[in-house]
């Protein structure tokens, strides 16, 4: 990992911020916070500001504006120096002085113990979703350079902040559309929770690695030739899925070397009707196992991202994944809400907000949350056990995906739609069969709601067979 420098973000910070008055003000906070933790250091033995420096390095790469890069370097201040909100508002601006408050912990004093202390600060980082989702960006940022310099922790802290990052910061980096970091962030803990997995999988990638390097230069070749001839430019990326990734394969019984998305190639071409014309060159070159078409571009995850998803039969009898996308996707499927920073920059901000609280699915069921339960710790165990566990996805009859955590009903399914659909509800159609309302949705699972305008409604007893607080206070509440 390269050290990063003052000289280095401004240089990577040039490259797309060139107003004057914005590169002063990020100067100015850099020089604010290299002065308040002068004398600082980090337990690998370096300068404080090293840390901040590569936390707003990290959200420069995302093309970060200028107050989010500010309250990067800030972000320790008021934890860890003399200085608080209202000096940073006087000395920069409302904004920045709000965001920097956002990220910084609560402190220990008002608590009777740690754990209270846990789950308040982690309740307070997830609903500041709510005011402004920069805050959580910023946190991502933060935790991801942390995990990168976790091997100066004790064994125990590295255990401690590992699980973390797998309960807390991973699950909210895949619900923002931010790949890039999830996949790190999942990789870096499991290299310290199981190392001896991290490093047999990592092992056995190393060694048939070279051979995929053949296959992808040689699907490259055969591909981008007749993409040439047919007048389609395109751009490529390619990927060996992530150690996490290949660890839960093997948990499932699968060899790695079978795993059918184990090569990655992205195709990025103009627009839409590209897209669609690639897949079929693709195929006429390549083969697909048709069960692993996806279509993400008509039929999107509940966090934006969108692809043409194909696996192939490619050279050597090597399965190969191939993503076709336009550039905007791929910047979306790559940092997910934060790319907006570089696709809509002027509205950047109002964007981001407006659409999270608009089309994400995760952020309704938050709010929803922290709106019903006062009790700090009940809030994150719940949002863990709702949201940040294993999720599955399934359809209504329109082919709209709503989202629920793995053991929900139909009786989740109906109250997820409306109050009044899951209070009429008198049955159910699960893949055009018929069902009972306490029927176990499967992942991809198409469900139909059966209504009656003139039903008694829910009885209580369906408490017992809802998995989601939403289903289960809807039904308390029209008992009563």
């Amino acid at each position: 990992m390269r050290e990063v420098t003052y000289e280095s973000l401004m240089c990577n910070i040039n490259s797309y911020i060139d107003d004057e008055k914005s590169l002063d003000i990020i100067s100015r906070a850099f020089w604010c916070a290299n002065k308040l933790h002068e004398g600082q250091k980090r337990q690998s033995g370096e300068d404080y500001i090293v840390h901040p420096l590569s936390v707003a390095f990290i959200l420069s790469e995302m093309k970060a504006d200028a107050d989010t890069i500010c309250a990067a370097l800030l972000h320790d201040t008021i934890e860890d120096t003399d200085m608080n909100k209202e000096r940073i508002a006087s000395l920069f601006n409302e904004t920045i002085a709000t965001l920097v408050d956002g990220v910084t912990k609560i402190s220990k004093m008002n608590f009777s113990s740690e754990y209270d202390q846990i789950v308040t600060n982690t309740r307070r980082i997830i609903t500041s979703l709510e005011e402004d989702v920069r805050i959580v960006i910023i946190k991502l940022a933060d935790r991801l350079h942390n995990m990168r310099t976790l091997e100066y922790k004790s064994e125990f802290k590295q255990k401690e902040n590992a699980l973390e990052t797998m309960e807390i910061f991973s699950p909210l980096a895949y619900y923002l559309g931010a790949y890039q970091i999830k996949s790190e962030l999942e990789d870096l803990s499991l290299y310290y929770l199981r190392r001896d997995v991290y490093d047999s999988i990592a092992k056995e990638v190393n060694e048939i690695s070279e051979n995929m390097n053949a296959v992808i230069y040689e699907c490259l070749e055969k591909i981008g030739n007749v993409l040439a001839d047919n007048n389609i430019p395109f751009e490529h990326k390619e990927r060996i899925k992530s150690i996490y990734g290949l660890y839960k394969e093997r948990n499932k019984g699968r060899k790695i070397i079978d795993v059918h998305d184990l090569v990655a190639i992205k195709l990025l071409v103009n627009d839409i009707n590209d897209c669609f014309r690639t897949l079929g060159y693709v195929h006429s070159v390549y083969p697909p196992i048709n069960s692993k078409f996806k279509d993400y571009i008509f039929n999107p995850k509940t966090n934006m991202y969108r692809s043409l998803h194909t696996t192939v039969f490619g050279p050597n009898e090597r399965l190969v994944q191939m993503q076709i996308r336009t550039y905007d996707m791929d910047k979306i499927d790559t940092y997910g809400l934060p790319a907006y920073w570089d696709l809509h920059k002027n509205d950047a901000e109002e964007s981001m907000q407006d659409d999270l609280k608009s089309k994400f699915q995760f952020f309704k069921s938050i709010a929803e949350l922290n709106s019903i339960i006062s009790d700090n710790a009940d809030f994150v165990n719940q949002v863990k056990k709702e949201l940040f566990n294993t999720t599955i996805y399934v359809y209504t009859p329109h082919g709209d995906i709503v989202e629920l955590p793995k053991g929900s009903t139909a009786i989740d399914f109906a109250y997820k739609l409306h109050t009044e659909i899951g209070n009429t509800m008198v049955g159910a159609i699960i893949n055009d069969e018929s069902v009972g309302i306490d029927t176990i949705l499967k992942n991809k699972d198409r469900v139909k709601i059966i209504t009656d305008p003139l039903s008694c409604g829910p009885k209580l007893e369906w408490q017992d067979k809802a998995r989601t607080m939403r289903a289960k206070r809807l039904i308390k509440q029209f008992s009563k």
